[in-house]
């Protein structure tokens, strides 16, 4: 046996998906996550995975890791103490920024404070032209004097941000250099390896960021590797970054606000392959687990990119899965605002002690309960029994709920599901509305642990008439990791006019990129049979301030398009931007990006599919709450049960291991050869 595991990391559950590539054998498992020491749940949900279906520890070979540290260390503030050392004249430049609201019609609303506070940010004098000229030379003295401010000042991580670094990245390397140097243990992040682009403010937050996390991703990291490699020494290990793509335990040491969205990104590459598989080309997918629930966009056959987007209040410019999150998740506590009205989020009563029905010490009314009273859960629990459920519990945590707002349990419970339904359908309206694309030419796939209870009324309320329910939709996000590739993003910012023979200034900053990525290659051990190449150029309007992302599909670092092809794949990405383009207007490309793909490739079997549908055998019957004007008497099922070509018919209730996925009536649900659930929603 050959076998390749992938580990997610959640706020309530770690979850595990497990492909023998000789056999075709998949397994999942799921378990409590342990936010204090996330590396204990891996470890010990590793052995769990192992010890119940036999799996020898030396058959696994490549073992993928999701990870949400970096994400919980800049939201909760537990980060390194961070200097930063600058060109002379920018040390305020992070608490300037760009001088704009985040929200623009409140007043009060700021952006958090940097997280280099500005005793820390130190000057040198020194400066590189926009061409990459030194103007200024960084002289012996000064380099002495950053060493003496930074030492003095107790910064465990220092970040390096000079101006136009991107164009020579020399005084920025001296600097580390001798930071290392006389300062022992020390922590430096460099904004030209970080982030080699125009922008020095977003330049500069970025290589910020990548300080603070560095020391406590460092830390869990080194501790992860050394417990994995005793267990499975003979396993590679990647760790997912936001882009999608995997990269070496060693790399996300170095660089770990690349992991910063690493599990979300699991999730869309899992649903970007079930998507594949089963014929859908464009795709809204919904993960809600216990903590959030994280919307992303697929759109032919491909998952939406962002270069800049903000993480926990604070803006990131890297290649990122554009994920939109909300506070909609299983443990979401319903509260009353000061104007008095219900709300449900973002606060989450997470793992520990979680929501009140699950009998760990809860208190506060929960998503989950909410379902529990309704009858949506299992009474007899979740995980296939393993995990009991308190339905008194529930229904006396949602009694004072209801009191104030004068409705009975019942019809509390499905007033705060609607709630989560609706800061959910908000979310799926920001990542396709907002960027240009209609919902109702989409099918919406569900995946996370509560994805299957909200999906339909999600899909409903957006006016979207298919809903996909992959067959491990709670372990999605670890499938994600198994089948996702190795990835490596390059930039190099290059002002070029889009005219005849623009080609000529493009490949020379491609042939270097290419060179770096060919590195990149060796050092992940990526056979050539199994690399791949994909070439954007970020474009705009000369004048703009803003680019577009434009995909060369087929393009290699020695073959673009034509100028006039070039401005018509331009024009028709501004249209459907903003609704408009100019044939007329110059056109310039600032950016010229290259990935590298070490590409998977597995197959996992389908069933046959049977010619007419035909409807299986309920296990059980019980009532459930669809509404608030009563219940009604509801078939139950058991997923493992279906089979490729069976035809459910709502109201009814679908159960499995790691989730329950809910059909109200009406709603029309079929099993396709590859396990899924294809869901056709009543208007």
């Amino acid at each position: 046996m050959a076998w390749t595991v992938g580990v997610d990391v959640g706020g309530t559950f770690t979850d595990f998906f497990a492909f023998d590539e000789v056999h075709g054998k998949t397994v999942v498992h799921k378990t409590l996550s342990t936010p204090e020491n996330p590396a204990e749940a891996v470890t010990e949900g590793l052995s769990e995975l192992c010890d119940a279906e036999g799996i020898d520890l030396e058959e696994i070979e490549r073992f993928s890791h999701g990870t949400t540290v970096g994400t919980n260390t800049l939201i909760q503030r537990k980060g390194a103490r961070v200097a930063v050392v600058t060109t002379r004249g920018f040390r305020d430049l992070l608490e300037i920024g760009r001088q704009v609201r985040p929200r623009i019609f409140s007043l009060q609303e700021d952006y958090p404070p940097p997280l280099a506070s500005r005793r820390n940010c130190f000057e040198v004098t020194e400066r590189i032209g926009p061409d990459g000229e030194i103007i200024d030379p960084l002289s012996e003295a000064e380099i002495a004097h950053a060493i003496e401010s930074v030492l003095l000042s107790d910064a465990t991580s220092c970040a390096i941000c000079l101006l136009f670094s991107y164009e020579s990245d020399a005084h920025e390397k001296a600097l580390a250099e001798a930071l290392k140097n006389e300062i022992p243990g020390l922590y430096v992040s460099l904004s030209s390896e970080i982030y080699p682009e125009i922008r020095e403010y977003e330049r500069f937050s970025t290589a910020v960021l990548n300080a603070y996390l560095q020391p406590v991703l460092d830390r869990y990291m080194a501790l992860l590797e050394e417990t994995l490699s005793s267990r499975i020494p003979g396993a590679v290990i990647g760790i997912n970054q936001s882009n999608g793509g995997l990269t070496s335990i060693q790399q996300a040491r170095n660089h770990p606000i690349k992991t910063a969205l690493s599990g979300p990104a699991a999730g869309v590459m899992g649903a970007l392959d079930t998507a594949t598989r089963s014929g859908f080309g464009d795709v809204l997918t919904l993960d809600m687990g216990g903590t959030s629930a994280d919307v992303g966009l697929i759109r032919n056959g491909e998952a939406n990119v962002s270069t800049s987007r903000d993480v926990a209040g604070f803006p990131v410019r890297l290649p990122m899965i554009d994920i939109h999150t909300v506070g909609a998740g299983g443990g979401s506590v319903a509260w009353f605002d000061r104007d008095g009205l219900l709300k449900v989020g973002p606060i989450s009563a997470g793992a520990d002690p979680g929501p009140v029905c699950y009998g760990r010490g809860g208190t506060q009314p929960t998503v989950s309960d909410a379902n529990a009273v309704v009858g949506r859960l299992d009474p007899s629990g979740l995980l296939d029994g393993t995990m009991p459920l308190d339905v008194e519990a529930a229904r006396a945590a949602i009694q004072p709920v209801a009191e104030r707002i004068g409705f009975t349990v019942e019809a509390a419970a499905i007033g705060i599901i609607d709630i989560v339904v609706a800061n959910m359908a908000r979310a799926v309206r920001m990542i396709s509305v907002e960027r240009g694309y209609d919902p109702r030419d989409m099918a919406l796939m569900s995946f996370g642990g509560a994805g299957g209870l909200h999906a339909v009324e999600v899909a409903r309320s957006l006016g979207v008439r298919r809903v996909i329910v992959p067959e491990s939709p709670g372990i999605l996000c670890a499938k994600g990791l198994v089948v996702a590739d190795r990835k490596q993003d390059l930039v190099r910012s290059a002002r070029i006019l889009v005219d005849e023979g623009y080609q000529d200034q493009v490949y020379p900053a491609l042939a270097k990129l290419e060179h770096e990525l060919l590195s990149w290659y060796d050092s992940e051990r990526i056979a050539e049979s199994e690399r791949e190449q994909q070439v954007t150029l970020d474009m705009r309007y000369v004048g703009q301030n803003h680019e577009l992302r434009v995909h060369q599909p087929g393009s290699t670092v020695r073959s673009l398009p034509q100028s006039d092809v070039l401005k018509s794949m331009f024009f028709s990405e501004h249209q459907r931007s903003y609704g408009y383009h100019n044939d007329g207007d110059e056109i310039e490309i600032v950016n010229v990006r290259l990935t590298g793909i070490g590409r998977r490739r597995i197959e996992f079997s389908g069933d046959e599919l049977k010619k007419e549908l035909w409807e299986p055998e309920p296990v059980s019957r019980q009532l459930v709450w669809f509404s608030g004007n009563g219940p009604e008497e509801t078939d139950v099922y058991l997923r493992a049960e279906l089979a490729p070509g069976q035809g459910i018919c709502g109201p009814a209730i679908i159960r499995q291991l790691d989730s329950t996925t809910v059909l109200a009536p009406g709603d029309r649900a079929s099993v396709d050869r590859h396990l899924n659930l294809d869901v056709e929603v009543r208007g």
